[in-house]
């Protein structure tokens, strides 16, 4: 595949500039939740992404407990200014105290100087917190909005990051943040085929607010890409969704699921695109990218095939009746989950309104 350049969009008001996909680098470190990935992997999906433009790469320090970014820190060595790295900051760590620590230890993985762009990676409410710390002090009293955007832009203003962003704010914490007056670039969030509930407010909310949209899980860990049969052959760890039965092992939203309505939606993707000639995981991704109101869309990949494969399908916005048809097959689905951005935990134990 020849080096190319991705087309780049804006995020929101700021100067930032983001390539249409991004690298989600989850699996980097390899873990497990993923498996195991090599190092040498890692160096060749970084190098190649830089070469075709996809140089925006996303982790966080919860990612494989660290490795995740140690592994990007050692691919970008000599290369680092080709680069546009995120990283996130765990709610737990949110603390005014705390906030500088946990960046440095994030610039020290990674070797480098500082972030262009520094994320709170959930809301700052018990239920988010309970996912990082069992301490009652602090599932009683998380951190504040203000304290955690004051402290973020101070290492805004020293040079050790250069924007900041949320993840999973829904538009009433957006707001709330806003109102710190901390200028915020992106709110990153999961988009996919299967998880529209951000169209209802939370995208517009951006919009009305100048925040650019960093979505994520555009494949719906997997179940997009056609390789599963039937649900039940989709890993348990990827099957907490609420798309899923709530009484399978795991999951913690106890609701029916819609597995019925999430496999037919997954059928007809997958004829569609073989009708078309395509993947249904490159038709899934290049649906995901082309949201005007979407600044870029992350895909992880595993080694270079998968990295190209994911470039060529967002290079050309889909014809608008695709588009279209790609809708009418995910709208039951739309509409049974709702608006709820929080895919895992119940709407009434959501971490994100």
């Amino acid at each position: 595949m020849p080096s190319t350049t991705l087309p780049r969009r804006r995020a929101g008001a700021t100067e930032l500039s983001l390539p249409v996909l991004g690298v989600g680098c989850f699996t980097f470190g390899g873990g497990t939740y993923w498996g195991p990935q090599s190092q040498h992997d890692v160096d060749a999906v970084v190098g190649r992404a830089l070469e075709l433009g996809a140089n925006f790469f996303d982790t966080a320090e919860t990612y494989n407990d660290g490795t995740s970014e140690s592994a990007l820190g050692l691919a970008l060595r000599g290369r680092r200014d080709a680069a546009i790295v995120c990283t996130k900051l765990q709610p737990d760590h949110a603390y005014a105290a705390d906030v500088r620590r946990h960046c440095e230890a994030s610039l020290a993985r990674l070797q480098t100087d500082h972030v262009d762009v520094f994320m709170l990676h959930w809301p700052l409410n018990a239920s988010a917190l309970r996912h990082y710390t069992s301490d009652e002090a602090k599932l009683r009293h998380p951190p504040t909005i203000a304290e955690a955007l004051h402290a973020m832009d101070a290492l805004r203003q020293e040079g050790k990051v250069r924007h900041l962003a949320v993840s999973n704010f829904g538009p009433v914490q957006l707001a709330e943040a806003l109102a710190v007056g901390v200028p915020l670039a992106l709110n990153e969030l999961p988009y996919n085929l299967l998880a529209r509930g951000i169209e209802a407010a939370a995208l517009p909310a951006c919009a009305r607010g100048s925040v650019g949209v960093l979505g994520y899980m555009a494949l719906a860990q997997g179940l997009l890409t056609g390789k599963f049969a039937t649900l039940d052959d989709v890993p348990t760890w990827r099957a907490r969704l609420r798309h899923f039965r709530g009484d399978r092992p795991g999951s913690r939203h106890g609701g029916p699921g819609l597995e019925a309505e999430t496999l037919a939606a997954v059928q007809g993707v997958r004829a569609l695109a073989t009708a078309h000639g395509l993947a249904p995981g490159d038709l899934a991704l290049a649906w995901a990218a082309s949201h005007p109101h979407m600044t870029c869309t992350l895909a992880g990949a595993r080694n270079i095939g998968q990295l190209e494969a994911n470039v060529r399908a967002v290079q050309t916005p889909l014809a608008p009746a695709l588009y279209a048809e790609l809708n009418r097959l995910t709208e039951e689905v739309r509409q049974m989950l709702g608006p709820c951005l929080d895919y895992y935990q119940s709407p009434a134990d959501s971490r994100c309104w």
